[in-house]
C-alpha cells in the first residue's frame, strides 16, 4: 500500500466548445438545433411565448395549472393511452413555465424523436383539458402551495417581490401564484390561456446527432396545424431603486429562526454587464467559499448557509441575499450581511477571490453542458434573451478573462446597500424593536 501525503494538483483544463448550431425555418416555425455527434439520446423543447407574465391579475398560476394538465390526455387519447404512447417510444414529457416562456420538453432515442415531438405537440396543441381533470390538478396545486406557504420563506419571497416590482403588475406577484390566486383559477381561465398562447408555432429546440435527425420532419411534427405570429416581447422594466433602505416584517409568531430576504432591482439577463455582475455576486455570496458564507456561517455560526445572487429574466432582474438565522441573532446577522455587501460595493474584489470565482463559473458552465437536455435549455436562453449563437463560447472565455477592475466596477455600479429592501420573516414580538436601525419598518401585507 502506498500512502500519498500531498494532494494531487489539478490537471490542465480541457478545451470546451459549445455544439455547432443550425437553424431552419419550416412549416411556419423555426427549428434551432445543436449537433451532438454520436449521441444516442436526443432532446427537443417546444418553446412558446406563453410565460407567466401573460397571466391575468388575480389568476396567477393559470399557466402552471395548464402545464400540469397537459399529461392528462389529449383530444385523441385519454391519459392512459397517452402515457402508453410515450412509454412505447422510451420518451419523457416535461412541461414547465417561467416568466418568459412555456416549455414542453421531450427526450427520446434519436430515431424516435420525431414521433416523440409529435406526441409533445399533440399534448400542447390539443390537450383534453377535461374540466374534472383541470379542477383536480388545480386543487392539487393549491394544496401543495398551502403546505409550502406554511413553511418559512415563500411569504418573505412574496413580500420582497411585491416591494421591488409593485408598479409592474404581474412581476410583483409570485411566479407560480399563491394559494389564493391559484384557488381562483377556473377551467375557463385555463382554456382561455391555452387558446390565446399555445396555438402559435413557437420555436423547436433540438439537441442530438443532427446527422441522424431530419430537422424538416421535426418542424412538421412540431408546427403542423398552427397559426399566428411570433410576438415581440416588451422592453426592459428598468432598474428602479427606492430613495432609501427599508425593512418589511413578516410576522411569524413563535418562530425560532428569522428568514432573511434582502434585495433590490437589477438589469435584465441580456445586460452587457452579466459576466462581471455574476462574478462579483459569486465572490460575495454565490459559492460556499463566498464572503457572506465565510462570515455568517463559518465565523459567526449564525446560519447553515447564506446565498447572494442575481436572478434575471427577459425584462427584469434582481439582486437577492437569502438566509435563515437563529432568532436571537437576527439583528447581528443583518448588520454583518449589510457590512459585507457594503465592502464589496465600495472595495470590489481581490485577485485571489476572483481567480476562484472565474474557475468555478467557467468549470460549472462546462459541467452543466453535458446532456442533450442541458444543451436544449441553453438554446432556449439564446432565443428568450436574444443572444447570438456563439454566446456560450464567448461566455466561458469572458469568465476566464474578466479582470479585477471590471468585476469591481460592476459591484460598485450594480450593488446598492443603502437602497436594499430588507424582508425579515420571524417572531415580531421578539425582533421588531431590533429592526428599526436598518430602515423604515413596515408590516407585510402577505
Amino acid at each position: 500500500m502506498t500512502l500519498i501525503t500531498t494532494r494531487p494538483e489539478p490537471g490542465a483544463a480541457r478545451p470546451y466548445s459549445f455544439p455547432r448550431v443550425r437553424r431552419i425555418s419550416a412549416h411556419g416555425g423555426t427549428v434551432i438545433a445543436a449537433h451532438l455527434p454520436g449521441q444516442i439520446l436526443a432532446s427537443a423543447v417546444l418553446l412558446l411565448d406563453a410565460g407567466a407574465a401573460h397571466e391575468t391579475d388575480g389568476r396567477e398560476g393559470t399557466a402552471t395549472v395548464l402545464a400540469k394538465s397537459l399529461e392528462e390526455g389529449t383530444r385523441k387519447r385519454d391519459s392512459a393511452a397517452y402515457a402508453l404512447a410515450l412509454e412505447g417510444l422510451g420518451a419523457e414529457l416535461s412541461p414547465s413555465v417561467d416568466w418568459d416562456a412555456f416549455r414542453v420538453g421531450v427526450s427520446a432515442p434519436g430515431p424516435l424523436l420525431a414521433d416523440a415531438v409529435r406526441l409533445a405537440a399533440e399534448a400542447t396543441r390539443t390537450p383534453r383539458l377535461d374540466p374534472a381533470d383541470v379542477t383536480r390538478v388545480r386543487d392539487d396545486e393549491v394544496t401543495a402551495l398551502r403546505m409550502d406557504w406554511a413553511q418559512p420563506g415563500p411569504r418573505a419571497d412574496a413580500a420582497l417581490r411585491a416591494d421591488l416590482f409593485g408598479a409592474d403588475g404581474r412581476y410583483s406577484r409570485p411566479l407560480h401564484g399563491d394559494p389564493a390566486s391559484v384557488a381562483a383559477v377556473t377551467v375557463e381561465d385555463v382554456l382561455a390561456f391555452h387558446e390565446s398562447w399555445l396555438l402559435r408555432p413557437g420555436v423547436l429546440l433540438v439537441a442530438g446527432d443532427l446527422d441522424a435527425l431530419d430537422l424538416a420532419a421535426l418542424a412538421e411534427a412540431a408546427f403542423a396545424g398552427t397559426s399566428g405570429t411570433v410576438l415581440e416581447p416588451g422592453g426592459p422594466l428598468g432598474v428602479v431603486l427606492p430613495p432609501a433602505r427599508r425593512t418589511i416584517l413578516v410576522d411569524r409568531p413563535g418562530s425560532v429562526q428569522s428568514t432573511l430576504r434582502l434585495g433590490h432591482r437589477a438589469p435584465e439577463r441580456a445586460t452587457p454587464a452579466y459576466v462581471p455582475m455574476t462574478l462579483a455576486a459569486t465572490v460575495l455570496g454565490g459559492a460556499f467559499t463566498s464572503r457572506l458564507n465565510h462570515l455568517i456561517r463559518e465565523v459567526k455560526g449564525y446560519t447553515y448557509g447564506i446565498r447572494g445572487s442575481y436572478a434575471m429574466s427577459r425584462r427584469s432582474g434582481r439582486f437577492e441575499v437569502a438566509a435563515g438565522v437563529q432568532t436571537a441573532v437576527t439583528a447581528p446577522a443583518i448588520r454583518d450581511t449589510l457590512g459585507e455587501i457594503a465592502r464589496t460595493q465600495a472595495e470590489g474584489v481581490t485577485e485571489a477571490e476572483l481567480a476562484v470565482a472565474r474557475s468555478w463559473r467557467a468549470g460549472q458552465l462546462s459541467v452543466e453542458m453535458q446532456t442533450p437536455g442541458a444543451i436544449a435549455g441553453a438554446l432556449a436562453s439564446l432565443v428568450v434573451h436574444g443572444l447570438p449563437d456563439d454566446y456560450y463560447e464567448t461566455l466561458r472565455r469572458e469568465y476566464l478573462e474578466a479582470t479585477v477592475e471590471q468585476v469591481s466596477a460592476a459591484a460598485a455600479e450594480h450593488l446598492s446597500v443603502e437602497k436594499l429592501t430588507l424582508v425579515v420573516e420571524g417572531d415580531g414580538a421578539v425582533i421588531r424593536s431590533e429592526l428599526a436601525e436598518f430602515g423604515d419598518l413596515v408590516d407585510a401585507e402577505v
